[in-house]
Formats: C-alpha cells, structure tokens, sequence
C-alpha cells in the first residue's frame, strides 16, 4: 500500500475510535442505551422506578425516602454487582422468588461498584423484572454497615427491618422470609 493510504486508513480508523468511545449513556462505555422494561412492581411510589433497567443513582437518604414511601407493602432489598460470584449464584433464585412473590412484596435491588451496561447485562441474563437502584461508590451499603456482598434485607409493611441474610440465599431462604414478612 502507498504511504498515503495507509496514513488515510489509520485516520479513519481513529475516527471510528472516537465516536465509538462517545456515544452511549454519559459516562458509560459507549454503545446502544438499553431499551425500557417495564418493572413489575407490588406497588407505586414516586421514587420507585417504573423502568427495571433505568438504575438511578442514588445515595443513602433518598434510599431512606424510598423505603419511606414503601411503607404499606413488605419490601426485600438485595445488594448486588454484576461482577460479584456469589451474586451470581443468588441471581436465578431471586428472580424465581420474585416470580412468585412479586406482586405482594416490593423486590429492590442495589447495585455497587459497577457499571450501568455491566449491571443491565446482568440483569437481562438472569430476567430480573424488578428495579435497582445504581450505587457505583457502596454508599447505601456502607451507610448501612453491611459489609460486602450479596447481602438481603428484608423490611416489614410497617418499614421496620425485620431480617437480614449477608452472603447468597438460597431459595429456601428467601421464601421462609418472604412469607415471615408478609405475616406481619
């Protein structure tokens, strides 16, 4: 090839470089944002996403304003990475579980240390239909003192904390304190 063309070639090639690292969500990896699912939630609140892959941020007090406006419906809150093993050992069980008791029990996920496209992939591949929450620096997790992850909460209608399993749950697990709080 000509010096020319070789030197048009790696231009280009730059080029593409360029726009591809651009385009996507801000701060993201570039690419395809992901399309809209709708969440299927056990009830509505005006901080719950409607959008199970819209993964807002948030920080440790409108996590508690969130679980404020849930009062009225047991809520289980998972804490989880895409890039965590044993968060991927949970995963089928908790959307089995979420099948099963999705309607009567508000299912939340908090996601850490991630990144959004990384967290979304997750979530398609095991057909997580309910929201989470996006924490790229653990702040909820840490403002709660759990440490590490998965770790799963689960609060009482009345939005007392009435449960808590650090490590992965098994289906057994969760289902036991799937109905334990929705007894009351």
């Amino acid at each position: 090839m000509r010096p020319v063309t070789l030197r048009r070639l790696a231009l280009l090639g730059s080029i593409a470089f360029v726009v591809a690292a651009c385009g996507g969500e801000p701060g993201g990896l570039g690419g395809a944002s992901a399309a809209a699912v709708p969440a299927r939630n056990a009830t509505r609140a005006p901080l719950l996403p409607t959008d199970a892959v819209e993964l807002p941020e948030f920080d440790l007090e409108t996590y508690r304003e969130l679980l404020g406006q849930l009062r009225g419906t047991p809520v289980l809150v998972n804490f989880w990475g895409s890039w965590c093993g044993p968060c991927r050992a949970e995963a089928p069980d908790l959307a089995a579980a979420h099948r099963e008791f999705g309607n009567r029990v508000q299912f939340l996920g908090v996601d850490l240390l991630d990144a959004r496209e990384s967290a979304r992939a997750f979530m398609a591949e095991f057909g997580w239909r309910y929201p989470s929450l996006f924490d790229p620096p653990a702040a909820i997790r840490d403002g709660l003192r759990l440490l590490g992850q998965p770790a799963t909460l689960f609060y009482d209608a009345d939005g007392a904390l009435v449960d808590r399993w650090v490590g992965p749950i098994s289906r057994d697990e969760l289902r036991s304190r799937l109905t334990a709080i929705m007894a009351g």
